[in-house]
């Protein structure tokens, strides 16, 4: 048991996907006792067993076919199968197993800049179950941020020009060095593509400045309101890491939101 949750962690810590397969319960004759498990990975069986054969080739392969789905709200299935009538064997018994998914359909998030904010914000981001991006000019800047599988940092020479690269269903921030830089990077993202969040980090002024310079360049009203700047909830003062948790908070609630989560323990912001 130990060693499967070592095995776990690693696979957690290095962001790669999963499934644990658990035979929680059995019935007659099988080839196993429950508490059997393994886990799989895209390239197939990463470790341990459930009682090999023909239930682990059906596990293995029904593992797989889980980890492809695009469905997010299902992490978990359980399953029973009749070890004559559903795999094929001789033996009169039953299995369930239950399969848990992790790091499947990853929440994206991209950060334009590497400055104070994001140095606060990001090692609190890589707490969570999501992979990150974080572009900037500075190398330095970007040698400040944690090392972690989890977070891919990329020196440019121009942030605007990697708008291209970011997937269209990523959550973005932009909070680079100067307006003029935030300026240009919303202006591509708002001609270019449309996210499920972009963010830019500033005050209120900077917010109708920033809005009154886009809506000059041509853009429409339409396309102007999916930015949402200020960035984070209006909670907590202008230290860096009340900032991050502020931002933090802001994108729970729209990742939730956006899939259709709801949690009954609080009420949502308004």
């Amino acid at each position: 048991m130990e060693n499967h949750l070592r095995q776990m962690q690693d696979l957690l810590e290095a962001g790669t996907s999963f499934v644990c397969v658990t035979l929680v319960e059995i019935k007659g004759s099988t080839p196993r006792a429950q508490g059997g498990r393994m886990l799989v990975t895209a390239s197939g069986l990463y470790s341990g067993t459930v009682g090999g054969g023909l239930v682990e080739a059906k596990a293995l392969e029904f593992a797989q076919e889980f980890l492809d789905e695009t469905d997010i709200s299902a992490e978990t299935k359980f399953v029973q199968w009749n070890l004559n009538r559903d795999i094929g064997m001789s033996c009169g018994g039953s299995v369930k197993l239950f399969f848990e998914r992790f790091h499947t359909n990853p929440w994206e998030i991209v950060i334009f800049g590497a400055g104070h904010v994001a140095q606060a914000l990001i090692p609190l981001l890589l707490t969570l179950d999501c992979k990150l991006t974080c572009f900037d000019t500075r190398s330095e800047w970007l040698g400040k941020l944690p090392e972690s599988p989890k977070l891919n940092k990329l020196c440019v020479e121009s942030l605007a020009e990697n708008v291209e690269q970011t997937a269209e269903k990523a959550f973005v921030l932009i909070m680079t060095h100067g307006h003029r830089t935030d300026f240009y990077v919303a202006r591509s993202f708002l001609e270019q593509r449309k996210q499920p969040f972009l963010g830019v980090i500033g005050s209120r002024a900077k917010a109708a400045t920033l809005k009154k310079e886009l809506k000059k360049e041509g853009l429409k009203e339409k396309q102007i309101k999916q930015v949402i700047c200020p960035l984070g909830f209006s909670l907590g003062g202008n230290h860096p890491q009340e900032i991050a948790i502020s931002i933090t908070a802001q994108l729970l609630y729209e990742r939730d939101k956006l899939f259709g989560k709801t949690h009954p323990r609080n009420p949502v912001p308004k």
